[in-house]
């Protein structure tokens, strides 16, 4: 039996790895560079088993509010830094949302930390294709395991990045001999993250969680190419939020 077509925003990395994955389990998949007409592209293919948007942060606002409303009721989100509040205000139906524990560089195969966790109308696509390629996922039961499992993510990735610009070594360096600074940095992405979400956090589950990440690869290098923005972008929520993250202030200074 035909299966229905996947359309990927976004074929960067992290897209390509989805796209061969889907393609293993037999969906046919059709692209979406930035140059493709979404809504010309929804006439043709008005009805898609699912529209993964696998854009950077960044571009993911920009993206999301181009997608067809033919499309809203198949949009799945993997992007990191992610939370409920960035596709809340959209018309999107049960979005499904994976939160990504595997990294994808140019030239190299995928090298997986942990399960990545996924959940919504999708989800079980997106674990049986990943399978595909023995990378490990799972579906959680509900909307606030999955915000929860976000916020863990969150927290590894900034508190990494953050810290690694300070320290310049891997996860295992900055755990074992700058502990210090990672809580510090973490417990003042908590706080941001907590404004973010409009409720307080369970930060004990959040750094056993950040430290799961951190066991999954313990030579996986702190500071990657979006630490300076990852910094930014944080003491800029903080100052919406009034916050005063004394922390990544100072490593913002000592740049």
């Amino acid at each position: 039996m035909k299966k229905e077509p996947v359309i990927i925003i976004g074929l960067g990395e992290m897209g390509s790895v989805f796209a061969r994955a889907l393609l293993k389990l037999g969906y046919p998949v059709y692209p979406v560079a930035r140059d493709t007409d979404m809504d010309e592209l929804a006439k043709e293919i008005p009805a898609p088993i699912m529209v993964l948007n696998s854009v950077g942060e960044s571009d993911l606002q920009a993206s999301l509010k181009k997608i067809p409303s033919a499309w809203h009721s198949s949009v799945a989100l993997l992007q990191n830094e992610l939370l409920p509040r960035d596709w809340e205000s959209y018309p999107f139906t049960n979005p499904t949302v994976i939160s990504v524990w595997f990294e994808k560089k140019k030239g190299q195969d995928s090298k997986v930390l942990v399960a990545s966790p996924c959940f919504g109308a999708k989800a079980s696509i997106i674990v049986d294709a990943l399978a595909t390629l023995d990378i490990p996922a799972v579906e959680v039961a509900s909307a606030d395991e999955m915000e929860q499992e976000l916020l863990i993510k969150n927290v590894y990735i900034l508190t990494t990045n953050i810290s690694g610009l300070i320290t310049k070594g891997n996860v295992e360096d900055l755990w074992n001999n700058h502990n210090d600074l990672a809580l510090d940095v973490a417990n003042e992405v908590m706080d941001i993250q907590a404004t973010l979400v409009g409720h307080k956090l369970d930060r004990e589950k959040l750094i056993a969680g950040f430290k799961r990440g951190i066991d999954g690869d313990l030579q996986h290098m702190c500071m990657g190419r979006s630490a300076p923005g990852r910094l930014a972008r944080a003491i800029e929520q903080a100052d919406a939020a009034g916050l005063d993250v004394k922390k990544l202030r100072e490593i913002n200074a000592s740049l």
